[in-house]
Order: structure tokens, then C-alpha cells, then sequence
């Protein structure tokens, strides 16, 4: 037995027993070779959703399977697969993985497979690296192809016409890991699924889609939005699991006014470095490239000193492939100790059996706290999970209320296909693919309204009842799938000579952390914004050594242009609509590191920006505030707005950063005391509406988080340090939430 004794940091632990597993013998149907090739895997026997999938899928179905990590969810889609292969030569497959990682895990496993068959199934890789003397024979010969979003976006759809062959015979399209295509991204992958259906429709043939997701609150729905297809779900997981201990480790406080504890970074890698002495393969996880490396050289410094230091390597994006690999192979075998990874890891790449996971931070999303913690299991024995909470509120609001780990996810996965800037940039890629007849547009009367706006600015020409592109530019090359507006912000440090990229922002977003002054953190350098050109999308910077941070205030005005729906109750009315944002920042701030002091401030000079996007807002009726001065009521509605920013997300899977939240005392549209949250995104991606969905969620999760924190009227954990709240803000929202949840 392990020891797992950590300390009295342990708020929560649970022991997850073991379990058996259902299964169920091979469908008759199911070639004998296959067969036979699989049980040369050990492959004995089905779990019972693995069989369900393949009779669902056999009958013509879409199929959805959410199960946890390490559940067998590729034998769902690869069994019905490889069977139709064997069975009809000519039908093609093609699978859709987020990275290329995964797509090469996946690649490995599957030629091990048809390596025991005694039939041919030719199987590739089509992405980025794929070498252009190998392209030609993969899309004329390739019985399964296996891509990512952004090859399938630039590569396959806009040249169809090399890939008669698929797309004339396409049975299956297989998309995994459903619940990463969500927010900006889904909405993206959304149109660009409806460009793949358009293109097989125009050769005859129509694929059944079979996706697969880690736990969601919105399987089905996420699934429908994302292909407009319907779905057949299955949720019962039939796979045998070991035991699995649950740890959540709050730190100590080390300074109770202002609510900081004890860095997660150096007590995860004290619980790492306990679990590597009582001889567990480790894994642990952590929020940024420049933490990876950080705790990867903590436990390397520590293991140092042992007599048998153990193999500690660390993971992450910017390495080489090759290198990838070789750690992917180490842990598998077992040369390798432990693992120090971003959530580059999360996804289903085989690293083999771990004894012990260790999380140094909430990792974003539920659905991600039980990838990373899936990541260490084996069956007949048990393993640990341990997820290490930082000072952040939703971090301390989980470590509280364990619930939503043990419960089905309150998370959904939102997207917004009707984003009007996302919809118009893929009609253009989808004119450029295929002529579009007005016929299918159907009832669209927006997609008319964009069709006819795209012919007068000369990217398309109509003939009679359709439309052809016609302008020069390639359309998908120049549409990212992971922000709405093309115009990004290239950041260049010039502090030598030559000047270098270090990175890119949208503008939104380089508005309020871009601005000439601003200190700008990367990696582990410190980096001073010298010049903001708007214009020319360039930002430059010089590398700096200070001890404070920045931070923009930014003035915002907004105006309801549309209310899409409202309810309204004895306390609060709640509302969601379309809003123009008008935003221009105005001055920033100098923030000592730690103590959090004002050390000067400067001027922005910027102009405004507009922004159309979805909004929600909640507006209190005036007898909830009448015993608030002003300025309390100012106060409590800036600690609601820091619970609403930092706890919605956990109800939204999205970031932080996806939403913002202004609190007015008296707003312009309803004259009451009231909370706008809105899409960062212009056009919105879904998560207003999600929030006027959940919004009773949210508020008991703000309730129980500021009542239950130990300060003394506020401090970052809860509603906000006092020096920008106030003295009693905790204490005066607890009471209005109090009296609007009744």
C-alpha cells in the first residue's frame, strides 16, 4: 500500500473501488480476421459500449461515446471501421484527431491492428508533415486518412478535387476528443464540418459521423451543433478500472489578509517528489510552458542529491518531434520516471501505465481535471490523483465543493455557429470550393444578406441562382480557426538586432495589454510594449527588469441592441441579447509584485473600438440594494462582478479570458443596479446564452465561495483584494446573493 498521507493541506479525499468491467463476445457479424487479430491484442472480449457502438454504427447511425480516459473509445470507431474495409474495399474513412500527436498515437496503434490481418488496409497520415511526393499516392490510394481541423480546413476541402476518391466512397468521418471544439474554435470547426458534408453530398456520398468526448454536461447537443446531424448517445461505460485514490491538497495560507497561500507549483513538486520515493511512475501536470520547466527543474534539483536519482523529463509544445517521441517511448517502456508535462499530455498519446498524477493548479475545465487525472491507472492496481490548489477563486471554490468532481460535469461545451463574421469567412471558403445555389441557403435570410454583401465587394459573381467565387485570394489561407477577426497583433522584440516574433494577440486583446508601456511577460523574460501600431498589426518591444506589472483600466460603454430573451423574478430580472460594446482604454496602472501596491500610473493613447457580440446581463430591482450607500453598492456589484468572471467558466468550459464582466450602478438600459457579462469574441460564440441557462448555478457557486472564504472582507481568492473592493465587500455580496437566490 502507498503512502498518501501529503499533509494537512487534504481538504478531499475519495477511493474510487475498482471495477469489473461488463463485457460481451465479438458481434457475429464482425469478419473473422478481424476478429482473430484483435485477440491477438488480448483483445478478448467487447465492454459493453464498445459493442453498442458497433451495432449502432452498422445500422447507419451517428454515434457519440463519452466515456472516461483510457476506456477503449477508439475500438468504438475502429472495429465498425476496419469491418467495413475488410468488407468493401472501396469505402474510405477519414479521421479527425485536435493534434498531430494524437494523430500519430493513434496512426501506431491502428497499423499494429492491420498488421495481423491478412488483408490490406492502407492506411496514412495527411498533415503538415506529410511529404509532397507522398501526397499524390495518399489521395488516390488511402483507405483510411487520418488529419487535424487545420488540414482538413486549408488542405483537403479547398482541393477536393484531388480527392475524388474519398470523397466519392467517404463511409465514416470519426471526430475525437469533441469537447476541445468548443467556444471560437467549435464554432469554426462547425462550419467547416457542413464544407465537408456540402463537398460529399456534391459526390454522392454521405458519411456517418462517430464522435468521442471526455465527460461533458452537453454531449449531444455539442455533437448536433457541431455536424447538424442527429446522434444515438452512449454513456455507460463498460470498462474495468483500478482503484483510484482522488486527492484535493489546498496549501497553506501564508497570508490570511490578503488570502495568499503557499505556491501550488512548490507543493506539487513536493508531492511528486514523495510519490517518486515510494517508487510511483509520476505524472504531473501544470498551466504554462514556462511552470513545466520550472517544476521539472525543481524535482531534477532534488533528485540530485539522492544516491539513485531517478529519470525526470519534461513535455510540452516548441519541442521537436522526434524528442516528443522519445519521451512518449520511454514512459512506455519505463525508462522514465516521471513526467513533467502542459496539457500536450492531456489528450489519449500512449505513455503507457502511471502509478500517480499530480495536477499543479485546477487544470481549466473539469473535462480536464479527469483527462490529466486518467493519465495514471493501471488495471489491477491503484493509482493517485492529486490536484493542487492555487489561490484563484475557482481553484478554491472546487477544493470546497468536491462535488462537481464526484457528479455529472456542470460544464457544457458551447458553440455559435450563427457567429455572423465566422459564418461569412467559411461561405467564402465554401464558394471557393463549390458554386453555392440559392436553394441552399434555404430559410437563411442572413446567409442571402452575406452572399449579396460578398458579390458587391467582388469576391463573388452571380449567375442567375448562383453564386461563384471569383476573387484571386485563397479564402481558407487566410481564416484562422481560433479567433474570430483575421487582424492579428504580431508581437516583435526589439531589444537586438535582428528584431524577433515572439508571439501574436488577437487586437482586442493587444488594446488593453499591448499599449506603449505596458510590461509584457514571456516565458520567463520581462518585456517593456515601446510602439503599438494598430495599423500595421506590430507591436514592439524591449526586454526589461522591473518589479511591478501593468494593468489597463478600460472605459466601456455598452448598448442593448436586441433582447433575445428575458425572465424575471422577485429580485432580479435576467436578460440576453446582442450589445454594441464601444471600448477605449484610458490609463494603466503599476502593480508591485506580491504586495499588490500602486506604484504609478500613465497615460493610453488609443482610439476606441466597436464591437457587436451576445451579451447577458442581470439587472437587481432597487429594494434588494435600498439599505447600500453608493459607493457599497459600487463595491458589492465590482466583488459580484470578480465572482461572476472567475466562477462562470466553470459552468461555460470556456477561459477566463473568453468573457468579460462590467458591473454599472445604474445602468443606461434599465436604469437599476446591474451586471453585463460579454463574449470577448466579436459576434459571440454561445456563452451568453449558456450563461442565462446557468445563471441560478453561478450565483449559488458565488454564494458558497464568498461565504465560505476564511478572510476578513475580501482578498483575490473570493470577490477581490479589499485595497480594490473594499473592507466589507464579502460580507455585502453574501448578503445580496442571500436575498436574490431567496
Amino acid at each position: 500500500m502507498k503512502d498518501y498521507s501529503l499533509g494537512p493541506g487534504i481538504v478531499f479525499k475519495h477511493y474510487f473501488p475498482p471495477s469489473e468491467g461488463v463485457f460481451l463476445d465479438f458481434p457475429e457479424e464482425c469478419a473473422p480476421s478481424l476478429v482473430n487479430a484483435f485477440r491477438q491484442k488480448n483483445v478478448q472480449q467487447l465492454y459493453s459500449h464498445q459493442y453498442e457502438a458497433y451495432m449502432t454504427v452498422l445500422q447507419g447511425q451517428n454515434v457519440v461515446v463519452v466515456t472516461p480516459t483510457a476506456s477503449g473509445k477508439s475500438l468504438c470507431y475502429n472495429l465498425p471501421i476496419f469491418d467495413t474495409l475488410l468488407k468493401q474495399p472501396e469505402a474510405r474513412a477519414l479521421y479527425i484527431f485536435p493534434t498531430k500527436a494524437l494523430a500519430q498515437d493513434q496512426l501506431a496503434d491502428i497499423h499494429n491492428t492491420l498488421a495481423l490481418l491478412d488483408r490490406s488496409i492502407k492506411v496514412f497520415t495527411y498533415d503538415g508533415d506529410t511529404p509532397v511526393d507522398a501526397r499524390r499516392s495518399i489521395r488516390q490510394a488511402a483507405n483510411l486518412v487520418i488529419t487535424n481541423p487545420d488540414m482538413l480546413h486549408t488542405g483537403i476541402l479547398p482541393h477536393h478535387t484531388k480527392w475524388i476518391s474519398l470523397f466519392e466512397n467517404l463511409r465514416f468521418v470519426v471526430i475525437d476528443e469533441m469537447h476541445s471544439y468548443r467556444g471560437v474554435f467549435g464554432s469554426h470547426m462547425a462550419h467547416v464540418f457542413r464544407r465537408l458534408k456540402r463537398v460529399c453530398r456534391y459526390y454522392g456520398s454521405k458519411p456517418v459521423f462517430i464522435l468521442c468526448s471526455a465527460t461533458i454536461a452537453n454531449p449531444v447537443e455539442l455533437a448536433e451543433k457541431l455536424t447538424g446531424e442527429k446522434f444515438h448517445a452512449i454513456l455507460e461505460n463498460g470498462a474495468p478500472s483500478g482503484g483510484k485514490f482522488f486527492i484535493l491538497y489546498n496549501p497553506p495560507v501564508v497570508n490570511a489578509e490578503l488570502g495568499i497561500r503557499r505556491s501550488s507549483l512548490n507543493e506539487a513538486q513536493r508531492i511528486a517528489g514523495h510519490f517518486l520515493e515510494q517508487g510511483c511512475k509520476t505524472i504531473a501536470f501544470a498551466r504554462s510552458r514556462l511552470k513545466v520547466e520550472l517544476l521539472g527543474k525543481y524535482l531534477r534539483d532534488k533528485q540530485a542529491q539522492k544516491a539513485r536519482p531517478r529519470v525526470i523529463r519534461t513535455y510540452r509544445g516548441g519541442y521537436l518531434p522526434g524528442e516528443r517521441r522519445e519521451i512518449e517511448k520511454g514512459l512506455r517502456e519505463g525508462r522514465i520516471d516521471a513526467v513533467v508535462t502542459t496539457n500536450a499530455m492531456e489528450l489519449g498519446v500512449d505513455i503507457g501505465e502511471l502509478d500517480a498524477c499530480v495536477m499543479a493548479g485546477y487544470p481549466g475545465s473539469i473535462a480536464s481535471t479527469w483527462q490529466q487525472a486518467g493519465r495514471a491507472g493501471r488495471r489491477r492496481k491503484d493509482s493517485v490523483a492529486v490536484m493542487v490548489a492555487s489561490s484563484a477563486p475557482v481553484d478554491q471554490y472546487l477544493v470546497r465543493n468536491p462535488r462537481y468532481f464526484l457528479g455529472q460535469s456542470p460544464e457544457m461545451g458551447l458553440i455559435d455557429p450563427d457567429n455572423t463574421i465566422i459564418k461569412a469567412e467559411h461561405l467564402k471558403c465554401a464558394c471557393f470550393e463549390l458554386p453555392f445555389s440559392l436553394e441552399e441557403s434555404g430559410d437563411d435570410i442572413e446567409t442571402l444578406q452575406i452572399l449579396d454583401y460578398l458579390e458587391e465587394s467582388r469576391f463573388l459573381h452571380r449567375v442567375e441562382d448562383r453564386y461563384y467565387w471569383v476573387a484571386e485570394s485563397f479564402p481558407s489561407h487566410e481564416v484562422s480557426l481560433r479567433s474570430v477577426a483575421s487582424e492579428n497583433v504580431i508581437i516583435i522584440d526589439a531589444s537586438e538586432s535582428p528584431t524577433r516574433v515572439i508571439g501574436e494577440m488577437d487586437r482586442s486583446s493587444a488594446m488593453t495589454m499591448l499599449y506603449e508601456g505596458a510590461i509584457y511577460l514571456h516565458q520567463d523574460g520581462q518585456y517593456q510594449v515601446t510602439k503599438l501600431d494598430l495599423d500595421g498589426c506590430r507591436a514592439y518591444l524591449k526586454r526589461v527588469k522591473v518589479d511591478y506589472y501593468t494593468d489597463a483600466d478600460l472605459a466601456v460603454a455598452l448598448k442593448v441592441l436586441t433582447v433575445f430573451k428575458e425572465e424575471t423574478g422577485f429580485a432580479i430580472t435576467k436578460k440576453w441579447g446582442e450589445l454594441m460594446v464601444t471600448q477605449v482604454p484610458t490609463v494603466f496602472k503599476k502593480i508591485k509584485y506580491r504586495t499588490h501596491e500602486n506604484v504609478g500610473y500613465g497615460p493610453i493613447h488609443l482610439p476606441e473600438e466597436e464591437m457587436h457580440t451576445s451579451g447577458f446581463w442581470l439587472s437587481f430591482r432597487p429594494e434588494v440594494m435600498l439599505d447600500m450607500t453608493n459607493q457599497e453598492r459600487e463595491q458589492t456589484l465590482l466583488g459580484l462582478a470578480n465572482l461572476y468572471q472567475n466562477l462562470a467558466p466553470l459552468f461555460l468550459m470556456c477561459d477566463t479570458r473568453d468573457i468579460r464582466v462590467v458591473p454599472q450602478v445604474k445602468a443606461v438600459e434599465t436604469e437599476l443596479p446591474s451586471i453585463f457579462v460579454y463574449d470577448s469574441y466579436p459576434g459571440g460564440t454561445g456563452l451568453a446564452e449558456g450563461l442565462f441557462r446557468v445563471n441560478e448555478e453561478v450565483l449559488r457557486a458565488g454564494m458558497a465561495l464568498a461565504s465560505q472564504c476564511g478572510c476578513r472582507g475580501g482578498c483575490p481568492s473570493c470577490v477581490g483584494p479589499p485595497q480594490l473592493v473594499g473592507e466589507k465587500t464579502r460580507d455585502m455580496v453574501v448578503r445580496l446573493l442571500a436575498r436574490c437566490l431567496g
